[in-house]
């Protein structure tokens, strides 16, 4: 399995969302993915009639603290209007193929410390309807992320999981930047899981393409 680092041509991508903001007032969206094979260029129209919307793209890496980091950097030279994090997921209850939006994100590594009020859940909800953003945008779910890839039936709470999204949750709550996250499902936990993510990567491409291409906006 081959896993992409953080590079230099999302890193650019993002200065120039930041350029961009020095010159337009558009909407400016970030899109985080976590690695290539899950990259494709989205489309996103105009809020209202003509208006532009302008997208940067940064790769994260895999896991919590990477994908916390560079999200921290890009949205301190970026300041986008929104995160969309864009990505694959597994799952224990529904089937490959199934998308889910995520306002709802749970840390299940946090989860184990709960008995030490420890913050282990985040909605982004409010934000994103206090600011009118991706409010027509259906198929909600939890997001479940941990630092491992689950391979074996265990007791999940959520839809899906994932290693990146709660992580991205919570610096966006902190950066006042509104996030939302949107999971193709590649595998279901317990059948196989790598194997399946793998062969599954250009089918999760498409299918995150078409369903962005379908909304109509961010609004």
């Amino acid at each position: 399995m081959q896993l992409d680092k953080p590079g230099k041509t999302e890193y650019v991508e993002v200065l120039n969302l930041y350029i961009i903001k020095q010159e337009s007032k558009n909407m400016r969206i970030l899109v985080t993915y976590a690695v290539q094979g899950e990259f494709t260029e989205l489309k996103f129209p105009g809020l209202t009639g003509e208006e532009e919307v302008q997208v940067g793209y940064l790769r994260t890496g895999i896991g919590k603290v990477k994908s916390a980091f560079y999200l921290t950097e890009a949205i301190n030279r970026a300041q986008p209007d929104l995160v969309v994090n864009m990505g694959t997921a597994g799952t224990v209850r529904h089937q490959v193929g199934d998308i889910f939006v995520c306002r709802h994100f749970i840390d299940r590594d946090m989860q184990k410390l709960t008995d030490f009020d420890m913050e282990c859940e985040i909605n982004s909800a409010e934000l994103l309807a206090r600011k009118g953003y991706c409010l027509h945008w259906q198929g909600e779910g939890i997001c479940n992320t941990g630092d491992t890839f689950l391979t074996e039936l265990s007791d999940v709470k959520g839809d899906v999981v994932d290693m990146e999204a709660y992580a991205q949750a919570w610096v966006c709550r902190t950066k006042n930047t509104p996030f939302i996250a949107v999971k193709y499902v590649t595998d279901i936990i317990g059948q196989n899981s790598v194997k399946h993510w793998e062969d599954k990567l250009a089918d999760a491409r498409k299918g995150l393409g078409e369903f962005f291409e379908a909304l109509g906006g961010a609004g």
